[in-house]
């Protein structure tokens, strides 16, 4: 029996036999029970191999991913990772694995929160507690992004190395806990009073099975997957995963290290897709820059550093403007009698002496806010000078607070 358990190849298709007896529907606490006294460990490669082998051969994905959770329970903790490579800070798996430590903290307090439902003094408290329950759902939904960045970038090279039965079988397992979080939201946005029965059968039907396909979802990516991507993809497959994790975000947590790998020059392209526009927080398609800059609640004008007018927001602008002034030396846009104060301003800004300039004026009644501010690159290069006017004639006039919605009737 040792030297079966001591084979790869034969632990392989022991692996297999058991899940196929799985999927005979004999007992799962015995075919359980086997594997975990045959198995104490196994490779993650020849778990995913097995995988494959099984879609290749006919079996359903829906079956795969009905089984996945058993099988994965039995190997959880006997996947053997001693030669799984070390990821270096950065590194888009290392972004996957810190982004999962804050999911698990979200899950660790929300796993705290249920036990709190026993130690509520009244039914008049519980709109507090699903209040809290409700936030942490709030930020579990943000792992939608960490899915998405497996999905649209990490699996797509997987599958070029022909591995694509598990990134299926993931995706599958994906779907499974999005609906799950979509009917934990639904729970949770119920308006009608709850009881504490009521709330002990959400947290144990529709909550805990949530919260825990998040961890459980963990164990498969940081036990199976990611030493599997990093065995399998280049450095330069996964710069360009890193290169584009920006078009989706990340989940809960931002690396404060940028990575390069060794041998390759970065030569500050961007990925992009056409009408699209790069920037450091984020990519905005065309349309949706200009609708934007249309809805601001304040008038922006650019100077760029040879003093010419460059671009104006459009909108309810409180100053006129019109497309005749692009390009204009902003010099000739001011009466003569100001023209000076501009020239202060101009000269103060490109010297370093000053980076902002606010004045404030009452024009027909309304009260209007005028600030000038010097626009720098990371260098501290002068770009030029952006002009931000706003009306604050209401906003001087708010008092107290507003909480609900202005329109809701």
């Amino acid at each position: 029996m040792s030297e079966l358990i001591n084979n790869s190849e034969k632990k392989k298709e022991l692996l297999k036999h058991m899940i196929l007896q799985l999927h005979k529907g004999e007992a799962p606490e015995m075919v359980r029970k086997r594997m975990i006294e045959l198995m104490s460990s196994i490779p993650y490669d020849d778990v995913v191999e097995v995988e494959q082998e099984l879609i290749s051969e006919g079996l359903p994905i829906e079956e795969v991913l009905r089984l996945c959770d058993i099988h994965t329970q039995v190997l959880e903790g006997h996947i053997d990772q001693s030669a799984a490579k070390e990821i270096p800070e950065g590194h888009p798996a290392d972004v996957f694995k810190k982004e999962n430590r804050e999911l698990e903290k979200v899950v660790a307090k929300l796993n705290e929160e249920y036990i709190m439902l026993s130690g509520l003094n009244s039914e008049d408290e519980i709109p507090a507690y699903l209040m809290k329950i409700r936030d942490l759902f709030n930020q579990l939904m943000d792992v939608e992004k960490h899915y998405l960045r497996k999905e649209n970038l990490l699996f797509p090279f997987l599958e070029k190395h022909g591995i694509t039965g598990p990134p299926k079988v993931m995706w599958g397992k994906h779907n499974e806990t999005r609906e799950l979080l979509k009917a934990a939201i639904e729970s949770l946005s119920v308006n009608e009073k709850l009881s504490f029965e009521d709330i002990s059968g959400m947290i144990q039907m529709v909550l805990i099975p949530a919260s825990k396909s998040i961890t459980d979802m963990i164990m498969k990516e940081e036990e199976i997957l990611l030493p599997m991507c990093m065995d399998t993809l280049s450095e330069s497959e996964w710069y360009e995963i890193h290169r584009q994790t920006m078009t989706i975000g990340y989940c809960l947590y931002v690396p404060d290290k940028e990575w390069i790998p060794e041998g390759i020059q970065e030569n500050g392209e961007e990925i992009h897709e056409a009408g699209h526009i790069n920037l450091p927080t984020g990519i905005l398609a065309v349309d949706e820059l200009i609708g934007i800059f249309s809805k601001l609640p304040v008038d922006i004008t650019f100077v760029d550093k040879n003093d010419k007018v460059k671009f104006f927001s459009e909108g309810d602008r409180i100053f006129h403007r019109s497309k005749a002034i692009i390009n204009r030396d902003v010099r000739m846009c001011h009466p003569p009698h100001s023209v000076h104060v501009v020239e202060q301003i101009l000269n103060d800004f490109k010297s370093g002496k000053a980076s902002k300039a606010p004045f404030w004026i009452n024009m027909k009644g309304r009260f209007i806010l005028i600030e000038y501010f010097a626009v720098r690159n990371e260098k501290g290069e002068y770009l030029g000078t952006l002009e931000v006017t706003q009306d604050l004639t209401n906003a001087r006039k708010l008092e107290g607070e507003q909480r609900l919605l202005s329109y809701a009737n």
